[in-house]
């Protein structure tokens, strides 16, 4: 019913309406897609998200196209949002192997384009989303370590990692400005 909706409404009665009749449409077809999707079962955020996601990215292709000066944010960061953060909250509890490694992968394919086009929004969201999702495969792993040092290499690690700190100072704030400028100058 959704999807006949939909085909009525994307020939709108008159012009002047047709902007908000094709963005109706295009609604009434992704709902309609949703409930036939939740009806046969289908748990999956990227089932869902996954089309709006592709479509989104390619009209912010389209506007970018169109205004080279568009910011990445407004073309690419919804599209890219909707995908990725439901993935990544799915990824967490999920205790296979399989959701975590795609997420990775395809968040590091995000973050490779967004460095190589200088687009802000992929290379923030694609690094984000790829660290945190690294965090939580590496985490178990890292908790073991941790327990098999003995009590006494806490402290000293700390000490060392103050140290460094400390001595590198200047240096990390010069490259802490060079990273803000880079990303500044991304769009």
């Amino acid at each position: 019913m959704l999807g006949l909706c939909g085909c009525w409404r994307r020939r709108p009665p008159c012009a002047r309406s047709a902007g908000r009749g094709g963005y109706l449409a295009a609604g009434l077809f992704v709902a309609a897609t949703w409930v036939r999707l939740g009806a046969s079962g289908v748990a999956d955020p990227e089932a869902y998200t996954l089309p709006v996601s592709v479509v989104a990215c390619g009209v912010g292709f389209l506007r970018r196209r169109g205004d080279p000066e568009a910011s990445s944010w407004v073309a690419y960061g919804p599209g890219l949002a909707v995908t990725l953060l439901p993935s990544l909250v799915t990824a967490w509890p999920d205790p296979h192997w399989a959701r975590p490694l795609l997420l990775g992968v395809a968040a590091l394919v995000v973050t490779l384009v967004g460095a190589r086009r200088r687009l802000q929004a992929p290379l923030v969201l694609g690094g984000s989303v790829l660290a945190l999702d690294a965090l939580h495969e590496l985490a178990p792993h890292v908790a073991q370590v941790l327990d098999a040092l003995p009590r006494w290499a806490f402290p000293a690690l700390a000490g060392l990692l103050l140290l460094a700190l400390g001595a590198t100072y200047e240096q990390r704030l010069r490259d802490a400005r060079r990273v803000r400028e880079s990303l500044g100058r991304m769009r």
